[in-house]
């Protein structure tokens, strides 16, 4: 199970947001690459950054932080917010993201997002961020008549490396994760899923490691690790099993 920890980028700075409202930022430093590198030294194997004012204005507004961040760290990172295009997808892949994630895309385009995962195999993910069950786009700000289940099922098969799932209503208020919903969405697709949401504590880590939730391919954590309330360390210790 892997453990993913979270940069959310608006103005250049590290922020944090409560259920995507970007009127309720919490900003958590000015040095994006820092914080990268201070992820990498705690032994995280992923970095998960999100682009927040280029998921608003689709297209990527923080590219040079995001540069920043792959100048300064070995680890794989995946990369969302404003990527709407194979343009867009093919310039991030080929200055250092391992990953980019469609979110907007996957609704308004589902076969552009098809598209880029069969020319680029395991390097394209699906957001799929969700409220009351249903699927929300433009940066969480329009909610869509499409359910979880339905969008991450038009992906089957398509070559998608894994669907983030979020639940929207729990995302940056520590509530923990949702995850049953997660957990029926992992057994529903082939496809690996990832929760977002939520993580409050080193007590979601060890419920993501229960018999059950091994469905569940890996966690984002981003405000309990921000607010000292998770420890990198015994999170990784407990996510491998330790």
């Amino acid at each position: 199970m892997i453990l993913y920890p979270a940069i959310d980028l608006k103005g250049g700075s590290v922020v944090r947001l409560r259920q995507g409202d970007m009127d309720q930022a919490t900003v958590y430093g000015s040095d994006p690459a820092a914080q990268a590198a201070s992820f990498e030294a705690d032994g995280f194997e992923w970095l998960h950054v999100v682009d927040l004012d280029g998921a608003f204005a689709g297209a990527s507004v923080n590219a040079a932080a995001v540069e920043g961040i792959l100048g300064r760290v070995k680890m794989p990172v995946q990369l969302g917010g404003g990527i709407r295009d194979i343009a867009g997808v093919e310039a991030w892949l080929k200055r250092g993201v391992t990953r980019v994630i469609l979110g907007t895309a996957a609704v308004r385009d589902p076969d552009f997002v098809k598209a880029a995962a069969k020319a680029h195999p395991e390097k394209v993910a699906v957001g799929i961020d969700a409220k009351d069950g249903l699927v929300a786009v433009q940066g969480w700000a329009e909610v869509s008549d499409m359910t979880a289940l339905e969008l991450a099922k038009r992906f089957e098969d398509a070559g998608v490396a894994a669907i983030i799932y979020t639940d929207i209503s729990r995302d940056g208020l520590l509530k923990g994760l949702n995850l049953e919903a997660t957990r029926e969405l992992a057994q529903a697709v082939s496809i690996p899923v990832i929760a977002s949401g939520g993580l409050a504590d080193i007590e979601d880590v060890k419920r993501l490691i229960e018999p059950e939730n091994r469905v569940i391919a890996g966690a984002i954590t981003g405000r309990a690790l921000y607010d000292g309330r998770l420890d990198a360390r015994e999170a990784l210790a407990v996510a491998k099993g330790g």
